[in-house]
């Protein structure tokens, strides 16, 4: 059976190409039909650009996205791309999906994309990446006694440097340290890298100032913990997840690609999960 006629690829741009963003386009490019087609949004030095498929539209400019037409956009380059890329895209009316979403802990820089979505007409989308319970998160964000609290447990290999910055040798760890104590807006703000959960879980819940934060360095962690833990007059959750950390990066959860492809089959999807 052919194509249905009146039915096109969809057409998604990719901001950046790093080890999350090579996975999407492997997985939809691989896709059944209607499929994808897909753009690369890369500085013209970009040492990312060899490794882009030749399937895949190169594009250097908002210009270049702006004739490409995209139905959606994937920021997948870090929090430098939430500063400098995504608000062009929202002000040319398009759907953004971050991956980066620790960038949005500075005020002022979320209050711009807002305000740039209205105007423009964009959208900013904002994936769940490597955590969940985020539905619950909402649903009780407004309770009037609701205490929010995080702790990010992963082993020394993902913590290598800041271990050294503290005096522990990383190979000879034998116990637990708590590197930070505090609330999700410091967080975001000092790990920007690692943290984007306790962004996400801020931005689903009472905000950065009333989510606490824990970031442990466990030698007896096998892959990256996320423990998230919720009281309030509705109940309680207590959630508990355990992430392999990716092959490129052990800092980030390999998880997280597949989280962006869910919110990506979501947004095409005639029926949506909220």
């Amino acid at each position: 059976m052919g194509r249905r006629a009146g039915v096109k690829s969809r057409r998604v741009v990719l901001i950046g190409f790093g080890a999350i963003a090579s996975d999407i386009a492997a997985a939809l490019l691989a896709a059944s039909e209607p499929g994808y087609a897909l753009g690369v949004l890369l500085r013209p030095d970009s040492p990312s650009r060899p490794r882009v498929p030749d399937s895949c539209t190169a594009l250097a400019s908002l210009d270049e996205v702006e004739a490409y037409a995209p139905d959606l956009v994937i920021e997948a380059a870090g929090h430098a791309a939430v500063r400098d890329s995504v608000p062009g895209c929202l002000a040319l009316g398009l759907p953004v999906l971050i991956s980066s979403i620790g960038a949005l802990h500075g005020e002022a820089l979320l209050a711009d994309l807002v305000a740039t979505a209205r105007k423009g007409g964009g959208r900013l989308l904002l994936a769940s990446g490597a955590l969940g319970g985020l539905d619950y998160v909402r649903a009780v964000r407004h309770a009037t006694q609701l205490d929010l609290r995080y702790e990010s447990r992963k082993p020394p290999a993902a913590w290598s440097a800041e271990l050294q910055r503290l005096g522990h040798d990383p190979a000879t760890l034998s116990q637990p340290v708590t590197l930070f104590s505090g609330t999700a807006r410091e967080a975001a703000a000092l790990y920007p890298q690692n943290l984007n959960v306790a962004a996400a879980l801020a931005l689903a819940g009472p905000g950065f100032e009333a989510t606490g934060v824990d970031v442990v360095c466990d030698p007896a962690a096998t892959g990256n913990m996320h423990v998230v833990t919720a009281s309030s007059e509705f109940g309680t959750m207590a959630l508990t997840i355990a992430n392999r950390p990716s092959p490129a990066n052990p800092k980030s959860s390999w998880i997280v690609a597949q989280a962006l492809l869910a919110a990506v089959e979501q947004h095409f999807s005639p029926v949506v999960m909220l």
